[in-house]
């Protein structure tokens, strides 16, 4: 009995490894309290709430995961420790190739924030990712979990929403989980107004996406946020952590906080 108790203590301070293949189900927990992550990643938590957002996705650390469009690794961050050394996780970041310098100035960032942590990032797959080419996210089939945050508008604008959702259909195993976390408008906005905004109407999120094969299982209020508007000057940028006026009303934005989001599973059927 003392010698379960003594192991047990030293898994928990993590000075003893797990046994092979075993799983640890604190492994989300561990990977968003740790010492790898940036400060200003980590002052985010409260608005991103990263644990209650991929429980609801159903993370599991033996999962093969796409995250679509990485950027600068705020998700990355969490989800490379999470799974490393059982799940695989793909990041689907801008393509190698890009002629655009914004793509190729995030990309790189992204690359040598991997490079510099091995021990956290080694297992990582960086893929480079455009909507509807030859290879899609990764393999047909091969995911059990797709993730995007804070995309599809982005996607929209650039014609490529239609073509994205066929991707990430494809990817997934047939009862995979796509996750979405987006900026959410109000409902019986005009969704071409999500293009410069970044808001986009839940209900007709949801109609896009059901369009590509899947079926919405759950909605969640996680990051929902009453206080904001959606109907700012500059769009959602308007808002931390952006502040994209300066000064100007700075206070009234800093008090709403960061954009009311959409958080929606949805399975491939």
């Amino acid at each position: 009995m003392k010698s379960w108790i003594f192991s047990t203590a030293l898994l928990a301070a993590g000075l003893v490894a797990l046994p092979a293949n075993a799983h640890d189900h604190d492994a989300l927990a561990k990977a968003i309290d740790g010492a790898h992550r940036a400060p200003a990643n980590v002052a985010r938590d409260e608005a991103r709430n990263p644990q209650e957002t991929l429980e609801f996705f159903g993370f599991d650390q033996g999962l093969t995961i796409v995250e679509v469009s990485p950027g600068g690794g705020w998700y990355t961050e969490i989800l490379a420790p999470a799974v490393r050394g059982h799940g695989k996780l793909v990041a689907a970041h801008f393509p190698a190739d890009t002629t655009v310098e914004y793509m190729q100035r995030v990309r790189a960032q992204f690359l040598a924030k991997l490079a510099a942590a091995p021990e956290i990032y080694d297992e990582v797959e960086v893929t480079g990712y455009l909507p509807g080419a030859p290879g899609g996210l990764a393999p047909a089939g091969s995911a059990d979990l797709v993730l995007t945050f804070r995309n599809l508008h982005g996607l929209l604008r650039q014609g490529n929403l239609e073509a994205f959702l066929a991707d990430a259909h494809a990817v997934l195993k047939p009862g995979g989980t796509f996750g979405v976390v987006q900026h959410r408008a109000p409902e019986g906005s005009d969704p071409e107004a999500g293009k410069d905004s970044a808001y986009l109407p839940q209900a007709w999120v949801i109609e896009q996406v059901e369009a590509a094969g899947f079926e919405l299982e759950a909605m969640s209020e996680i990051n929902a946020n009453p206080r904001d508007t959606a109907d700012h000057p500059g769009g959602v940028w308007a808002l931390p952590p952006t502040l994209r006026h300066g000064d100007e009303d700075r206070e009234k934005y800093t008090a709403i906080g960061e954009s009311d989001r959409m958080t929606l599973r949805f399975v491939k059927k």
